[in-house]
This record gives C-alpha cells, sequence and structure tokens, in this order.
C-alpha cells in the first residue's frame, strides 16, 4: 500500500532574500471558475455520462479495426477490477502497466481506479535496469504487459502476477483471462485524496521520482479542459480524437484519454507512429481533434504522404510535451488550413496541464505566435524572480509558478523534494522561466531546470552522468541538451578520461546505450580537460550549452 505524508513546512525555501514587502500579482483564466466535482472517484467522474454515450463509440483500435462503446469500455474496466482483485489487488495497491497504446491500458487504469489502486506506467522499451528502479520504488504488485517484455521482469523479487496482453509465456497470466469473470467485485469507499496515478517525473532536476496524482488532482485539471458552461469547452460528444502520443505519458493521458472519456468523444487509439498508417486513420475515422508534440508536427508538416489523404476532419491541432517553434507551426498550419492550432504548457507535477490556448473556444482567437495560452480556470499562477522570490508583474520574465487543486500531492517518500518543489503557500515552482503578456498570454522564454526534451520524452542528465562516472575510464562528466531539428533536443556528454585513458566516443555511446531507454541514448560525446562548476560544485551547464553554441555557429 501506497502512503505518502505531506511535508513539513520548510521556511528556508522558496523564499525571498529580502523582507520588504512585495505587491503579489496572480493571473488567472480570462474564463469563470466552474464548480470542480473532485469529490468523485476518477472513473466514475469519467463515466458519469454514460446514459447519455453507452451506445457510442468510445474507443477505435487502429491495429485490430475494433471498436468499444462507451459502455463496453465500462464494462471491461469493471471486469478488469475484479480480476485484479482476484490477484489481491487492493485499495492503496500498485499495478504497473508497461503497455504501448491498447484497450487493455485504457482497462487497467480503469480497473484499478475502481479498486481504489493506483497505477504507474513505464515505457516498455526501457530497459531492465530502468524499468526495475520504477518498479522498486513504486512497490507494484502486479505488471501488465507485452509478452516480449516477459524476460526484462520474470525476477523481480516481490511480482505477484504478471499478465500479458498477447500471447501467455510459461508463468504468465493471459490478460482475456483477468477478464473472465461478471464485472462483480466489493466496491471500497474512495477519498479525493486517495493516489490513483503515479507517473514517474525528473522534476527540476535529479533522478525520477515519483508524482503522486490524486482522484482530485485528475478530475480538476480534466474539468479545467472540458467541463463547464462557457467557450472552453473544445470537445464535444460527436469528436474522434487521436491517440498516437503514448499513454504512458501525462500528456496523452490526461488531455486525450480522460478528457475524451469524460466528454463522450471517441478515442481512435495507434499502438505506435508510422506517418502513413496514421493519416489513412485519420481520414477513414474522420479524426477531429489531434494532440500532437512537435516531432509529430515536424512528419507532418514535411511528408509528401499528407497530400494524399483527406484530412479536413481536423478542426483541432493541439501541440504539447515541448515547446513548439512559429515555422513548424505554420508550416502545419498551411497544410491543415481549417484546423485551429494552439499550445498547452503542462508539467507531470502540475496535474499536468497549468495553460491553454484560447484557440481552443466555439469562437476561436487566433493565438499569438509561441503562445502557451492563459492559465486553466480554478487555478491561479504566478511569475517570480528566480534570485530574490519576488512576484513580477506583466511582461517580466521569472519562474513560473502554479496554484490550485490539480497540482500533485507530492513526490513518493520524498518529503524533501516536496518541499522543495512545493512552497509553503502551496505554489508549485516549474523551473521554468516565462512571463505574462498584456493579454493573460504565457509565453516560456528558457528553462531553470535542467531535463532534456527528447521529442518530449523526459532525460535528465544526473542519471546519465551518474552511469558515465562509473565507468573506470571516465573521470567526470556532465550531460547537456543540443538543439535537434527533429527531436527537439538530444542529449550530448562532455567527458574528462581518467589518466592514460584513450576511450573513444564510440566506446562510451555503445556503454550508455546499453543501459537505457533509447531516447536517452548520447548523440554525441565531447572529450574536456575538466568540467567547468560553480565554486559549491554545481555543475556550469549554461558554459557548456555556449560551448555547443560557438560550436554550431563555426559550422
Amino acid at each position: 500500500m501506497i502512503t505518502i505524508e505531506s511535508p513539513k513546512p520548510n521556511t528556508q525555501i522558496h523564499q525571498p532574500i529580502s523582507t520588504s514587502p512585495q505587491p503579489t500579482t496572480i493571473f488567472r483564466s480570462k474564463l469563470p471558475d466552474i464548480p470542480l466535482p473532485n469529490h468523485l472517484p476518477l472513473h466514475t467522474y469519467c463515466f458519469e455520462h454514460l446514459p447519455e454515450c453507452g451506445d457510442s463509440p468510445c474507443l477505435i483500435m487502429s491495429n485490430s479495426n475494433k471498436t468499444y462503446t462507451f459502455a463496453e469500455t465500462h464494462l471491461f474496466s469493471k471486469k478488469a477490477a475484479c480480476g485484479l482483485s482476484k490477484l489481491g489487488i487492493t485499495k492503496g495497491d500498485c499495478i504497473m502497466v508497461l503497455l504501448h497504446n491498447s484497450a487493455e491500458y485504457v482497462f487497467s487504469f480503469m480497473g484499478a481506479s475502481m479498486l481504489g489502486a493506483i497505477t504507474t506506467a513505464a515505457n516498455p522499451f526501457m530497459t531492465a535496469a530502468e524499468i526495475l528502479k520504477q518498479f522498486k520504488s513504486s512497490k507494484a504488485k502486479v505488471i501488465i504487459t507485452h509478452a516480449a517484455c516477459v524476460d526484462k521482469i520474470r525476477d523481480f523479487e516481490g511480482l505477484t502476477a504478471i499478465v500479458t496482453v498477447d500471447e501467455a509465456p510459461e508463468g504468465c497470466l493471459g490478460f482475456p483471462s483477468i477478464l473472465e469473470n461478471d464485472g462483480e467485485f466489493e466496491e471500497v469507499e474512495i477519498d479525493s485524496e486517495d493516489p490513483v496515478a503515479m507517473p514517474y517525473s525528473s522534476g527540476t532536476t535529479g533522478l525520477p521520482k515519483g508524482v503522486v496524482l490524486t482522484h482530485k488532482s485528475l478530475i480538476s485539471n480534466v474539468a479545467q479542459q472540458v467541463d463547464g458552461e462557457n467557450p472552453n469547452l473544445y470537445l464535444k460528444r460527436d469528436d474522434v480524437v487521436l491517440c498516437v502520443l503514448p499513454l504512458f505519458h501525462i500528456f496523452s493521458l490526461n488531455s486525450v484519454l480522460l478528457c475524451a472519456l469524460r466528454a463522450g468523444a471517441a478515442v481512435y487509439i495507434m499502438p505506435k507512429f508510422e506517418i502513413n498508417s496514421m493519416l489513412e486513420g485519420i481520414e477513414k475515422h474522420r479524426v477531429t481533434m489531434a494532440a500532437v508534440v512537435p516531432p509529430l508536427v515536424l512528419a507532418m508538416a514535411k511528408s509528401p504522404a499528407v497530400d494524399k489523404y483527406d484530412l479536413s476532419s481536423i478542426r483541432i491541432v493541439l501541440s504539447g510535451a515541448a515547446p513548439l517553434g512559429k515555422e513548424l507551426q505554420e508550416a502545419l498550419r498551411n497544410r491543415l488550413p481549417q484546423a485551429v492550432f494552439g499550445q498547452g504548457y503542462g508539467m507531470t507535477e502540475a496535474g499536468p496541464v497549468l495553460s491553454m490556448c484560447p484557440a481552443f473556444a466555439k469562437n476561436p482567437t487566433p493565438a499569438k505566435s509561441g503562445s502557451c495560452g492563459t492559465v486553466v480556470r480554478n487555478a491561479e499562477l504566478k511569475i517570480v524572480d528566480p534570485d530574490t522570490g519576488f512576484s513580477l508583474g506583466r511582461n517580466q520574465p521569472g519562474e513560473i509558478c502554479i496554484r490550485g487543486p490539480q497540482i500533485m500531492k507530492g513526490y513518493l517518500n520524498d518529503p524533501e523534494a516536496t518541499a522543495t518543489t512545493i512552497d509553503i503557500e502551496g505554489w508549485l515552482h516549474t523551473g521554468d522561466i516565462g512571463f505574462v503578456d498584456d493579454d493573460d498570454e504565457v509565453f516560456i522564454v528558457d528553462r531553470v531546470k535542467e531535463l532534456i526534451k527528447f521529442k518530449g520524452f523526459q532525460v535528465p542528465p544526473a542519471e546519465l552522468e551518474s552511469l558515465l562516472i562509473n565507468h573506470p575510464s571516465i573521470a567526470d562528466a556532465a550531460v547537456v541538451p543540443q538543439i535537434d531539428e527533429v527531436a527537439g533536443e538530444v542529449p550530448v556528454a562532455f567527458v574528462v578520461r581518467t589518466n592514460d585513458s584513450d576511450i573513444t566516443e564510440e566506446a562510451i555511446k555503445e556503454y550508455i546505450s546499453k543501459q537505457v531507454v533509447f531516447y536517452k541514448r548520447l548523440h554525441k560525446v565531447y572529450f574536456i580537460h575538466a568540467i567547468p562548476k560553480s565554486p559549491s560544485g554545481k555543475i556550469l551547464r549554461k558554459d557548456l550549452r555556449a560551448k555547443l553554441a560557438a560550436a554550431a555557429a563555426s559550422d
């Protein structure tokens, strides 16, 4: 069972250096607050409109052409809950979902919610060592996965059962077997502050940590996006939402799956991205809302295949997970002139959506280039000076802070990291530098945090640095992002060899690639005499990024 204690107030964290009084400028949504039904369990909230849309398409599977109605999706989720209960999963327990996008992913997540259990999701491409760290940290009891992943997890100590969604290797249960029941189980009382999801995030710095999101957190953030009788209702009952982004990423889980379930919209689920298959599916199923990340925008903007398909059904393109450049947005806009474009801004710890473009309205207004929209309803946003902690006004860049019912409960079993991220007044410090303009629109200009974003995936430098320094031929190392047109950012390393070592770049890249998932692999290694550091020993990453910029400029 997972429990989390609220951290004791830490008056030394996020406090202004000066004691002179300063007015606090708080930014709120242009739209009115709405009643938040966050007293409900997540599954009840998501399926609340079941009586009206039970026969409507809910999950449309690209790989099998099978469609599940809302009633069927709800029933199979109940069956999954019953099956997990028979495996010993009870309130407060954790399951790990190690799956690509699939119907089983949805049934497992919603079924766990019905039991008062928690789901932690992981990328099936992760290495055995990476999966093990998350498994041990989360104390998961059951892993639901693909047969191809079984050898990576079979020997995990404390694992009660492995459930596979395709064939069932020896010692594993097939997913159909846990659905062989009537869907009846003993209901439990669920408090709004009970955890329901636990994605892993590196936060502003350091190694991945479990982000405890409660029923209240997720319901609040979904409601902030799709609930209420006001112009921000951007999903409708007859919409079809593209789900090609991985559901183990909080953007896809929240803004695609959960928002669609709540709105009564259908979800077109693809297990992986393949440009022609995606375009064919958009045309066939008349997809109306496409949630994307910049690398996918790049593919759609440049691929000649786009001209072969009818994409006129798309009315909304929502980009998130990483910044989308003006040129790239305009390139896709030229190919989808009928669609309304916009960016959202989020962070796993924030629930995740902080702001949304005003483009997602019944009477849309064009979003400014680079804008991430305005702060979501029922939340507060402020900009603070990173050096003093004082509040800043409009058009002044500083650290973005968010406060509201949607933010995380905290990091799992890490009150110190929680207190470093959420201050004593309840403000979550994002580590992103941005500003709010005269029209209340949010712009991101820089990052305080060290996280590298590869195609929207998080790459914590500290994790790679730890692996590098453990190599006997490496005396010191630092990892920083390098700008890349396709990926946005790629991790590159600056390495100090030990005396007499002649280790090569290829040897180092291979050493890392064997230990990490593909998006964490090093793309370049630069050898250096010493890693620049501050007097306190902190790596001066700006100096290293400046070296990269200088090298790029000279090419």
